[in-house]
């Protein structure tokens, strides 16, 4: 498919932009196949390369003789262009539409980007190397974790990367058998080790477990292999009571006290998916009423809940990081899929423990490591943001929830977070 059969009209002189805090620009709007760029021959005026993936949505205005279209970013920006003529403005509107809602990936930014020429100072498809990051993780554990490739090919879970680490008594056998017992195969694997007592975290899903109790010896000795002699090790769920229950009656579950008698559950209740959707609508609604009073702001900002959403994770990863900084014991993170609130939580607890990942290059391996290679869904947790009508059961703000936390712990603690704050 040719992009120039998705664009009705490619360029139209005389439109006006509008952004928030600055003066109207008067300038040419073009439309190429990922971008939309406004140029001017104002001095000191760059020029706006807006990519389509970034739009969230669109709203079309009319009158007799002009157009506006006002676009609704991701990142929650807000612009409005004024269009001379209601035709032209109307197929800029289709166009901008279509090419921002492309479902096919192959039509994608990056399949077509075609960088100018400059000097390459690293190469970042190898800059965080997943085995390397894991050899590093575990160079002070005394021998005691092991590199495994048991998912070579993504064969045992499709969401984990081809390199884990594990305990080192533990046979890939037994990791094959304990990924059949948790969901959708993600199988504990080690997030963080302490230099100084040998705790640990470790994150995986919910085990398979069911109404019937059903039980898994393998499995048991994949998570006793990371306590150390005398110790007993926590597991922390990220999902309530009833939701616990609820995932049982689907086979899901939470390991029987019973058969893991080494290990003490603890319930830290994180929402997840629509309710993290609706929070956050409210919040930049609130946020985009520019005529509300200041009592009426914080009314609004404390019905949206974000905040509250904001203080569970932060609990819920001080927990974790208490629990391996003072006790000395370790800990699996889990929740449902694995793949959402705990990773939010394996993460944060790094930032508040490793000093190493509260600098750029440090926190940009720990979102490679936590999230990317995590399997976290990005593409179908982020496909629209808070403007959109048409948003889809699984979009849900984590990874931006997890941000804010981070912009959190970097707010009351400066002194000791380097450099976050420039990203």
């Amino acid at each position: 498919m040719e992009f120039v059969e998705l664009i009705k009209t490619p360029k139209v002189d005389g439109v006006i932009l509008h952004r928030p805090f600055q003066s109207p620009l008067d300038g040419t709007l073009c439309i190429t196949g990922h971008h939309l760029i406004l140029s001017t021959r104002v001095e000191h005026h760059e020029e706006l390369w807006l990519l389509h993936r970034n739009i969230d949505c669109i709203e079309r205005r009319f009158d007799a003789n002009r157009g506006a279209i006002v676009i609704k970013c991701k990142n929650l920006q807000i612009l409005r262009l004024d269009i001379p003529g209601q035709e032209e403005a109307l197929n800029i509107a289709d166009s901008i539409e279509t090419l921002s809602t492309l479902e096919d990936i192959s039509l994608w930014y990056p399949f077509y980007f075609r960088p100018r020429q400059f000097d390459i100072l690293e190469d970042g498809w190898q800059a965080f190397n997943v085995e390397s990051e894991l050899t590093r993780l575990i160079s002070h554990a005394d021998h005691s974790w092991r590199i495994s490739h048991v998912n070579k090919d993504f064969t045992v879970c499709p969401t984990y990367p081809e390199t884990v680490a594990v305990p080192k008594s533990v046979t890939d056998e037994l990791l094959l058998a304990s990924a059949s017992f948790r969901d959708g195969g993600r199988f504990p694997v080690l997030s963080y080790y302490h230099g100084d007592n040998g705790a640990v975290i470790m994150r995986s899903s919910q085990p398979l477990v069911g109404t019937t109790g059903r039980r898994c010896k393998e499995d048991e000795r994949v998570l006793n292999a990371s306590l150390r002699p005398g110790k007993k090790g926590y597991i922390i769920d990220t999902r309530s009571p009833n939701l616990i229950q609820m995932a049982k009656n689907r086979g899901g579950g939470c390991e029987p006290e019973v058969n893991y008698s080494q290990w003490k559950r603890v319930h830290r209740p994180v929402e997840r998916h629509t309710a993290l959707q609706e929070s956050l609508c409210k919040l930049v609604d609130a946020c985009n009423d520019s005529r509300a009073s200041m009592d009426k702001w914080l009314s609004r900002l404390e019905s949206s809940n974000w905040l509250g959403h904001v203080k569970d994770i932060l609990t819920c990863a001080c927990l974790t990081a208490q629990c391996v900084d003072k006790e000395g014991a370790s800990v699996l993170v889990h929740g449902g899929e694995g793949i959402d609130s705990t990773l939010q939580v394996t993460a944060l607890s790094q930032v508040i423990l490793d000093p190493d990942c509260r600098t750029v290059r440090g926190f940009e391996a720990l979102v490679e490591r936590e999230w990317i290679q995590a399997g976290h869904p990005f593409n179908d947790r982020c496909g629209k943001s808070a403007y959109s009508p048409a948003r889809s059961r699984y979009e849900a703000p984590a990874f931006l929830l997890f941000l804010d936390s981070v912009w959190q712990v970097d707010a009351v603690r400066r002194c000791r977070c380097r450099h976050i704050a420039r990203l």
